[in-house]
């Protein structure tokens, strides 16, 4: 048995993104049992649901994995499930979230992870893969979000999942700071602010209903919980966030959507930029918006940024942020530094 890992006291990690989420790329690629429940619930972005008494012909219904009890247990007897990442990334910490599993929940878990170049089968991830542990084999809690931190500072693309015996886990996340492979770098108009390029929320004023991190996801939004919406403000002041792009660039496009927003997104936005530590910047000026709208700018001003910063008047929802440009040389070589710091 591997030295257990005990669930951390230092939850910060819990504030980066869950770079395994079906909403941020993730998927489960493979697992040898889910008889019970489904493997792909493990990524579903949302918390787990649950209607007592509710049975199909397989038994209760469970929103998460479940796997049939094993018999002639061993030590070592256990079950898994391989997710591939969004994007590659240092991976900070997991969290294996056993809601609404009490009496059939795995009592252990352990979390492995792997690079793997390309776009491997699963019968290379399976059979051919060497796999790096980040979570020693260590007890967890039924109906209970267990969260556990790493150190490693290598980049992975897939990690790897294995509960002893058996048992059910409703959602496993996997927080972290994607990183973009510099060959889809280099001489290329980027959304420099996007997770699966190295972009990254670094503070934000208010995420009363839902979390700053879904602004930089891919794709679109399709309801009004996959974007960011602050609660209502009683002041006289306005709501911000600010994110760390995916390195030193400049912007010649500006993207703010407020799809889905309707009675609740903001009335105007500005976005700033600064480059390292130096002072802020005007990019987009105070700029009325629509409600359920998806508003293009283009940006003139070629002065590098390295982070940026939105205000929106007063409060309210937002999609989807993007910020469009190119990496400058100073730029790509940071990319490239983080890249193979990180193998």
């Amino acid at each position: 048995m591997n030295t257990p890992s005990r669930p951390t006291g230092h939850t910060h990690f819990l504030s980066l993104p869950d770079l395994a989420a079906r909403s941020a790329g993730g998927a489960v690629l493979w697992a040898n049992d889910d008889v019970f429940a489904e493997k792909e619930n493990l990524v579903k972005p949302g918390p787990a649901e649950h209607r007592p008494a509710t049975f199909g012909h397989k038994g209760q219904v469970y929103d998460g994995w479940e796997t049939r009890r094993r018999r002639g247990v061993t030590e070592d007897s256990h079950d898994a499930a391989i997710i591939r990442l969004g994007v590659p990334a240092i991976v900070r910490g997991v969290v294996v979230d056993t809601a609404w599993f009490t009496g059939n929940y795995p009592p252990e878990i352990s979390v492995e992870a792997a690079h793997v170049a390309g776009h491997p089968s699963v019968e290379e991830l399976v059979d051919k893969t060497e796999w790096t542990t980040i979570v020693g084999r260590t007890g967890v809690n039924g109906d209970t979000r267990n969260p556990f931190e790493t150190d490693s500072d290598r980049r992975w693309t897939h990690v790897r999942l294995s509960i002893y015996p058996d048992g059910g886990v409703a959602r496993f996340r996997v927080h972290g700071e994607g990183l973009i492979n510099p060959d889809f770098a280099e001489n290329m108009t980027l959304d420099l602010a996007a997770l699966e390029n190295g972009g990254r929320i670094t503070a934000c004023s208010n995420m009363f209903y839902s979390s700053p991190n879904n602004l930089l996801l891919p794709g679109v939004a399709r309801t009004m919980g996959e974007g960011w919406e602050t609660s209502r403000r009683r002041d006289a002041g306005n709501d911000w966030v600010e994110m760390r792009l995916a390195g030193q660039g400049v912007l010649n496009a500006i993207e703010l959507d407020t799809s889905y927003f309707v009675g609740n997104s903001p009335g105007a936005a500005r976005v700033s930029g600064r480059d390292g530590d130096g002072a802020w910047f005007e990019i987009l000026p105070l700029t009325e918006l629509q409600p359920d709208t998806r508003h293009r700018f283009r940006v003139y001003d070629d002065r590098p940024v390295t982070a940026a910063r939105l205000d929106v008047y007063p409060d309210g929802g937002m999609a989807r942020v993007r910020l469009f440009g190119a990496l400058t040389p100073a730029g790509l070589r940071d990319v490239c530094d983080r890249w193979e710091a990180s193998t």
